[in-house]
């Protein structure tokens, strides 16, 4: 039986920082040793050589040893970083750590819980490829068992990192004389991140196995679900499962939806009323009154570069890359709904929602006395 969650949210003040993970410890809200997962925002430009996600990994490992937490156990911590903070986004991370059963709120009623795993070994020739598909989903059913899901309609939100193509890893593929899906390592991360849907896709029941055709062109095969970043820090997929069982008690609880375009507050605000929050029928932040840990989105912009019915340039500009746009654009929408810019908005969403929108997960806290989600006040 997998433990209760504590989840909080925390400001990075700056790139190096992580006080606040620092003074959650020293305050006794989580444990060193039961941080069991990350998933941040940071400030960098969110492409292929966006150091300052391995800069901010760094910083976190750090406190987790001086507050404690074995090293040999705080290195298979999986940690996600998801840069470029465009627009509003603010810097930040969400950690997740286990509670022990002393100190857990108890419930009969679904709970939050979060089972972590790695995939095999995922080489160069195969991203973009059915094989990886086949390796996420692996990767995806062994993260569910950790977290004891039986029902994939209790997982709500799979964060995944995985490697992309570089220079480095496109050279050891041809030396081996295979061939690479592309030699272009920009567009190698929308390629790594959409195979990665998919496999996320099949594990779960969402659609059947994808050919190497429908990889990056049959955008109607998506996963609602899905959250794949990649990156130059490891080869293999880094699984972190996110959803709810019931008798392991504890505040929170996850729920989803799918933003239909990338104006689509509605898609935001279904997935927090799907997490059990009770509200109007026509919300706003000042409603959640604490009670959103966070959301965490992906958005992409749509293939025909309309949105309701108007044209846009994204695709055309030349000067900006579409993937800083439409994250600063689905950030603003994102941050109107929640009051808070600290939301974890990620960019490359092929096969990850539908066309031109993106998976949506939102974890509130249902817990007894004082909320511990973020409120502003004037």
């Amino acid at each position: 039986m997998p433990e209760a969650i504590e989840v909080r949210k925390v400001p990075i003040h700056s790139v190096a920082d992580a006080s606040e993970l620092a003074r959650l410890i020293d305050e006794g809200v989580m444990e060193a040793s039961r941080v069991i997962a990350i998933i941040g925002k940071t400030e960098g430009n969110g492409g292929v050589n966006d150091y300052t996600r391995i800069i901010a990994d760094k910083a976190f490992r750090e406190v987790l040893v001086e507050k404690g937490a074995p090293a040999d156990q705080v290195k298979q911590i999986p940690i996600v970083w998801s840069g470029g903070t465009d627009g509003v986004i603010s810097p930040h991370a969400t950690i997740f750590a286990t509670l022990p059963a002393e100190r857990t709120e108890p419930s009969d009623d679904l709970r939050l819980t979060v089972g972590f795993a790695m995939s095999e070994p995922i080489k160069p020739e195969e991203i973009g490829y059915v094989a990886m598909v086949e390796k996420v989903a692996a990767g995806v059913k062994a993260a569910m068992a950790k977290a004891g899901i039986t029902d994939p309609a209790d997982v709500h939100y799979v964060q995944t990192k995985t490697p992309l193509l570089t220079i480095h890893t496109i050279r050891d593929a041809k030396s081996r004389g295979m061939k690479v899906w592309t030699e272009h390592t920009h567009e190698s991360m929308d390629l790594s991140n959409g195979t990665t849907g998919l496999g996320i896709a099949v594990a779960l029941g969402e659609i059947e196995m994808p050919t190497d055709a429908d990889i990056m062109h049959n955008r109607s095969l998506y996963s609602s679900v899905a959250s794949c970043s990649s990156g130059v820090e490891l080869d293999q997929a880094q699984v972190v499962v996110v959803g709810n069982t019931r008798g392991i008690g504890g505040r929170y609880r996850i729920g989803h939806s799918v933003m239909r375009d990338a104006l689509d507050a509605d898609g935001i605000w279904e997935a927090i009323k799907d997490a059990g929050l009770d509200l109007p029928d026509r919300p706003h932040w000042t409603d959640l009154e604490g009670r959103l840990v966070n959301v965490f989105l992906k958005c992409e912009v749509s293939q025909d570069g309309m949105v309701h019915g108007r044209r846009n340039a994204m695709l055309d500009d030349s000067d900006v890359h579409w993937h800083r746009q439409i994250k600063a654009a689905v950030g603003g929408v994102t941050a109107s709904v929640t009051g808070d810019p600290a939301v974890f908005v990620s960019v490359s969403a092929a096969h990850q929602g539908p066309d031109g929108g993106g998976p949506v997960a939102a974890i509130v806290d249902l817990g007894e006395g004082e909320p511990t989600g973020y409120r502003w006040t004037r």
